[in-house]
């Protein structure tokens, strides 16, 4: 007996199908979908409390996406032998979708939400990441759970100058442009993606083409929410107000905070300061005794703030640290700062300030990637991290949350575009930045940094790359809006948009954008990404004075690279039996050598500390592959001597026979006490049996013949 399913089918602009079914897995969730999408297939499954947690004022939403290693028939690695925590990678999707979710969740629901979406099933050619929101959506769509949906999110890429929504995974080795684009049926709420340094203009396109994919997507989900029956969503009061009390904190707060966030202060502690001084009056004036909720009057007073700030921004046209909308804050920057690593760069720009370093490793120092979809390599690394002293707060050190390995992951897309290609660069890259201070897009500041760092350590990158955060102020009822160049804190807070966009001088390289706002228009966005392009040429400008190319060698104490392309044939040779030539070879010099056969040749590369090291092992290795040729010279050591004569090694692996007729003009008649085994000798190959390959050696051939010297 088999369970049937209530299936929805969603035909892609290319003619693919994208299947939904509910009511055949995890009934007892509140909602649960399979999407599937070639042999890909996605479970998703949320559950919502009908209560929310006391004290509770903001919506506790858990996101985890998690592949099955079973879904593409594999046993994960390790000890354990089980799915463990999730992956980089995993929580990347996961914030991928949340960051979508989140906002479309009414503003006063406030239950305990967990949403968990499972790859249960794993096609090569089909990325699960753009169809999670997707399956995380219509799992709201046909439960009770109060949601302002529906979205979806779907991948649109650029593939030999054609836009392609979802594509196969080989064809997107050839995109310029890869991004995963999220929406509501009306409009653009979050956008994610690397490019080939295109323009504004082409990266505007590819995101309104797969606005229209993301269209019947919803649409569809709403249908499919009406076949289930799932229209009507549950009732709940997660709130409790006070209108007298809000009115109140309006009437006696509203101006004062206007006047703060009009001051101008450069320094985010004295506005803390103003803000925090306004609402201590408000409170000191109802008395003691008051008897009014501090949490509502605190949550009021934020609403006053957060409308004083707005509206001085959009009436004065001024920031709340006195900028111009469009007015960059002061950066300054230094490079070689830590003199003992490979490279290093310090930028600061207003109260944002990362320390960036760059270490150059070997082919052993490579990620191993091990998970359901891929195994591998990754030779380029970026690490972000964010210490509770940066904003001066006292946190515990937890290790990286999600939030790290989101900006972290941001910076890599950025400056991976502009890095050496595989075959240019023999070194595994690792960037690491620490925020120091942050007021505003400490990700973006990780670019600058980051960008500095690969020239000073002499990494040759093929252009600068700076990164810069947009915000917005918009005000539907008027129609004003505001659009502000590298964005503080409390502007990303109170604002409607953060829209972080980095590249080079001739394009953008990577951005990352949410929007709290529907109905974004395209001449907005467009506007945001013209501001967005002045302010990355600003800062670019700015990082010149300090580097403008990468430096022409590396530090002297970064470790050499030195690549030997060899025959198939020698590579057994250059490592040996069990090993033992290639340790060998390590110990004596120091340097680290790597073998791989790659298109039926062999990779030698060497790393080594110091030039000696290095020319020492070049040699070594060299000296094995070498070919013999007739008629050349070689320093030879005896090896065995027969009653014939003496095998002599006169290459690395290489035996010739010393004829006893070859070694003196005179007639031998023994071999004893002629050589010893050890001895080094003088030799010249004179013949290799065709046949055979063996070698034949001759001493007597370098010597003078008796009576050479009398003749004379």
């Amino acid at each position: 007996m088999s369970q049937t399913a209530i299936t929805k089918t969603i035909i892609l602009p290319d003619g693919r199908e994208i299947i939904i079914e509910t009511g055949k897995l995890a009934k007892q969730a509140d909602g649960s979908v399979v999407v599937k999408m070639g042999n890909t297939m996605l479970l998703a499954a949320v559950v919502s409390n009908k209560e929310a947690r006391e004290g509770v004022d903001f919506l506790p939403l858990s996101v985890d996406y998690q592949e099955k290693f079973a879904s593409s028939g594999k046993i994960p690695g390790g000890f354990l032998k089980r799915e463990a925590r999730l992956s980089d990678y995993e929580i990347l999707i996961s914030r991928l979708v949340d960051r979508i979710l989140r906002p479309m969740f009414p503003e006063d629901y406030h239950a305990e939400t967990q949403m968990t979406i499972h790859m249960i099933s794993a096609d090569t050619e089909i990325m699960p990441d753009a169809l999670a929101a997707l399956a995380a959506s219509a799992a709201l769509a046909v439960s009770d759970i109060p949601f302002n949906g529906p979205i979806s999110e779907v991948r649109v890429a650029r593939i030999d100058g054609q836009l392609v929504i979802n594509p196969l995974t080989s064809d997107l080795q050839r995109a310029d442009i890869d991004m995963i684009v999220g929406a509501s049926i009306d409009s653009v709420a979050m956008v994610e993606g690397e490019m080939n340094e295109v323009s504004e203009e082409e990266m505007l396109e590819a995101i309104a083409f797969a606005h229209e994919a993301i269209k019947v997507q919803c649409q569809a989900q709403m249908e499919l929410a009406e076949m289930v029956g799932k229209l009507q969503k549950r009732e709940y009061s997660h709130e409790t107000h006070d209108d007298e009390l809000r009115q109140k904190v309006y009437a006696a707060t509203y101006d004062k905070a206007y006047e703060v966030a009009k001051r101008g202060r450069a320094n985010k502690a004295e506005r803390k300061e103003g803000f925090a001084a306004v609402l201590n009056e408000f409170v000191e004036s109802l008395g003691e005794e008051h008897g009014y909720d501090m949490t509502l009057i605190k949550t009021y007073y934020h609403d006053v703030e957060k409308e004083a700030v707005r509206n001085m921004i959009l009436n004065d046209r001024v920031r709340l640290d006195g900028r111009q909308l469009d007015e960059i804050r002061p950066i300054w920057s230094e490079v070689n700062y830590l003199p003992a690593t490979h490279g290093s760069a310090v930028f600061t720009r207003g109260e944002t300030q990362s320390l960036t370093t760059v270490t150059l490793g070997t082919k052993l120092d490579e990620q191993m990637i091990d998970s359901a979809m891929v195994s591998g390599s990754n030779k380029f690394l970026l690490h972000y991290n964010f210490p509770a002293f940066s904003t001066g707060e006292v946190k515990p050190n937890r290790g990286p949350g999600r939030r790290e390995i989101g900006h972290g992951n941001l910076a890599l897309r950025a400056l991976k575009k502009v890095l050496p290609a595989d075959g240019e660069n023999p070194y595994t890259i690792r960037v690491v930045s620490d925020i120091l201070e942050s007021n505003g897009s400490s990700s973006m500041a990780t670019v600058c940094a980051g960008s500095l760092a690969l020239m000073d350590a002499g990494v040759p990158v093929k252009d600068a790359v700076s990164g810069i955060a947009m915000g917005l102020i918009t005000d539907k009822q008027t129609g004003k809006f505001a659009v502000l160049s590298d964005i503080l804190g409390d502007e990303d807070h109170l604002g409607d948009m953060d829209f972080k966009v980095a590249g080079t001088s001739k394009g953008i390289t990577a951005c990352q954008m949410d929007i709290k706002v529907q109905g974004l228009s395209h001449d907005v966005l467009s506007q945001a990404l013209a501001q967005a392009r002045a302010g990355r040429l600003h800062i670019l400008g700015e990082m010149n004075k300090t580097i403008a190319a990468p430096n022409a060698d590396y530090k002297p104490h970064t470790p050499r690279s030195f690549n030997i392309v060899i025959d198939k044939e020698f590579i057994g040779a250059v490592i040996g039996p069990g090993g033992k030539v290639i340790q060998q070879i390590q110990k004596d010099t120091g340097a680290t050598i790597i073998i791989e056969e790659k298109n039926e040749k062999g990779h030698v590369n060497i790393f080594a500390s110091n030039q000696d090291s290095m020319n020492n092992a070049v040699s070594k290795i060299k000296a094995i592959v070498a070919q013999p040729e007739i008629g050349e010279v070689y320093i030879g050591k005896v090896k065995s001597i027969q009653p014939y004569g003496a095998f002599v090694e006169f290459m690395a692996g290489k035996d010739g026979l010393l004829h006893i007729s070859e070694i003196k003009h005179e007639r031998l008649e023994t071999m004893d006490g002629v050589l010893e085994i050890g001895e080094e000798v003088k030799v010249k190959l004179i013949d290799v049996d065709k046949k055979t390959g063996k070698f034949k050696l001759s001493r007597k051939a370098i010597l003078p013949k008796p009576g050479a010297e009398a003749q004379q």
